[in-house]
């Protein structure tokens, strides 16, 4: 297959991926209360993401791609929200908070850019 690249292999899953591994550890220092809480909200929010990156790369037609993708950006748009109430909330610090707002960035821009080549594809 020419020009075949697989899901792993691309920079908007790897970077989706390390975004997840990083609220995974971030959020082991929220309250044990929350656990069931923003916790798990937000940790199924990030894992959304790379999921709907891949499971959108294995589709047959750009359309369902652009539409997992989609799903993907939505996740990330959740989980923003969600590090805005954390921090409203001091379960995490100014750092933290503009660390992963700057991850959150980098990788719905990488998103955005794989739905603008998705659709220049779909159009030629």
């Amino acid at each position: 297959m020419a020009g075949y690249q697989k899901y792993t292999e691309l920079d908007v899953w790897k970077q989706a991926k390390d975004l997840a591994s990083c609220i995974y550890h971030l959020t082991a220092s929220f309250p044990k209360e929350e656990q069931f809480g923003i916790i798990s909200q937000m940790r199924r929010c990030v894992v959304s993401v790379p999921s709907n990156i891949a499971e959108g790369c294995g589709r047959q037609h750009i359309k369902e791609t652009i539409h997992f993708l989609s799903i993907a950006r939505g996740s990330l748009y959740e989980l923003e929200t969600q590090i805005y109430i954390s921090k409203d909330l001091n379960f995490i610090n100014e750092v933290d908070f503009n660390k992963t707002l700057q991850c959150i960035e980098h990788v719905g821009k990488l998103i955005n850019g794989f739905i603008r080549f998705q659709n220049t594809k779909k159009n030629s």
